[in-house]
């Protein structure tokens, strides 16, 4: 454990390296933004650029590694992609889940997906249920379906192009896909009734090593030739491992980025898939009920192109203003995907205002959501949100005598880099309590916006 771990960190918004040494400690770190490939004529539909992120990742790797002792390269991606691969390269590229033509096979889909009752993975718009992305390959383009050896979830393609190994893992091919009975631990009766379950490699634990890295790989990056690859895990599940390693059930998670996943571990709350509920599994392989909206994405909707800090001064005056945002600003999952977003009273015109009004609509569509959820225990908020105190203090007004506190570093990536040292010793992770904001008039603000849902 004296070396460091390298995680690639494959969000929809934004894909990083981040290198964390031997005490769990960040130490480099590089990101560019992500951007799709536009449909071309032989892949007509909007595809995920893998070569330029794997350009990304072997640069930066060999920046890194000719300064940094690293040992091991660990994954966390999002749980909406994944890759039909033939044994050197792949079948059909990936998907980007926002894709709008995936609806041409809705009707077919739609009558073969499982229940909700065993799948408990919502009906998700576009291709965010990810067997919906294989069946319009499978229907759209048979002749490089019949290619595929294998199916790899996100983060698992990438480690299978840094080992060479194929492998599935529980918490990625569980995350809302239709491919997963996550009260049973086995593949979905779709999966079975469609003649799929050979594109399965075998399951392996996230924190598994699946070889060290590929000679050439090496070699082109400089890293030693006994770099270790693990096979890596959905990145809102690896946010959730510095917690499982660190305290009991139950407790509840809410790890934010373009989507706010909030993941109540060791809860008992009745799901409903009409407000985007379902069930994650852990890296244990346990279930987690959990529920989404997509708060990054509105929450820059809201705020505008150049954000301001939001201060506690302008949160309180937009409250006093009575100015509020019901949802939804995005189509693409929540429980209000349905509704268009308006703005209840004069339109915030600065860049102040405007960042107070959506630091107020995320934390309150955050409260209702932990309320449907029934999230159990303390309330551990990470990710992109804890960049300005703003949105825990507000949550934490709204939802008074509930524990709040504040994650002190990205556990998608914190995660992923534990799972490289999986059974070993950890430090626990620095939490900070949220102290509210005492804004006058928000708990009766809070009813108004929950009456005009």
């Amino acid at each position: 454990m004296n070396g460091c771990v390298a995680v690639l960190d494959i969000g929809k918004t934004n894909t990083k390296l981040v290198v964390f040494d031997a005490a769990g400690k960040v130490v480099a770190e590089r990101s560019q933004v992500s951007a799709p490939l536009e449909p071309d004529a032989e892949w007509p539909y909007l595809r995920l650029d893998t070569e330029r992120a794997w350009a990304f990742y072997l640069a930066a790797l060999k920046h890194f590694g000719a300064e940094l002792p690293i040992e091991a390269v660990s994954v966390a991606a999002h749980g909406a992609a994944g890759v039909l691969v033939t044994d050197t390269g792949v079948a059909a590229p990936p998907m980007d889940y926002e894709f709008d033509g995936i609806a041409a096979v809705d009707t077919q889909y739609d009558a073969l997906r499982p229940p909700f009752q065993e799948s408990l993975a919502p009906d998700l718009p576009r291709g965010l249920n990810i067997g919906r992305q294989i069946f319009y390959v499978e229907r759209k383009f048979p002749k490089a379906f019949a290619r595929a050896r294998a199916f790899l979830a996100w983060p698992q393609y990438w480690s299978w192009r840094l080992s060479g190994v194929m492998a599935s893992e529980v918490t990625s091919i569980a995350a809302h896909s239709d491919l997963w009975r996550p009260m049973e631990g086995r593949l979905s009766s779709m999966v079975e009734r469609l003649g799929w379950t050979p594109l399965f490699p075998p399951l392996r634990r996230a924190w598994e090593t699946l070889g060290p890295l590929r000679p050439e790989l090496a070699a082109a990056t400089g890293l030693p030739a006994d770099v270790r690859v693990i096979c890596g895990a959905h990145d809102s599940n690896a946010s959730l491992v510095p917690h499982l390693v660190a305290r009991s059930d139950p407790f509840t998670v809410v790890s934010t980025g373009t989507w706010a996943i909030l993941m109540a571990v060791g809860g008992k709350g009745r799901l409903d898939p009409r407000a985007d509920m379902l069930m994650n599994v852990d890296v244990r392989g346990r279930p987690v009920p959990t529920a989404r909206f997509m708060g990054g994405r509105e929450f820059a909707f809201l705020a505008g192109d150049h954000p301001a800090e939001a201060r506690e001064a302008d949160v309180a005056a937009t409250v006093a203003a009575g100015v509020m945002a019901t949802p939804a600003f995005s189509d693409q999952g929540g429980p209000f995907a349905g509704r268009k977003g308006r703005i209840v009273g004069e339109a915030p015109n600065t860049p102040a205002t405007r960042t107070a009004l959506a630091t107020l609509y995320v934390a309150l569509m955050t409260a209702h959501v932990l309320e449907l959820l029934e999230a159990p225990g303390d309330i551990i908020v990470e990710g992109g949100f804890n960049r300005s105190p703003a949105f825990a203090a507000v949550l934490s007004g709204l939802m008074p005598g509930r524990a709040i506190a504040v994650a002190a570093t990205s556990g998608a990536a914190e995660g992923a880099a534990m799972l490289a040292h999986w059974g070993k010793p950890h430090a626990p992770p620095r939490l900070v309590s949220a102290k509210a904001w005492r804004i006058p008039g928000l708990a009766a603000y809070r009813e108004r916006w929950e009456r005009a849902l």
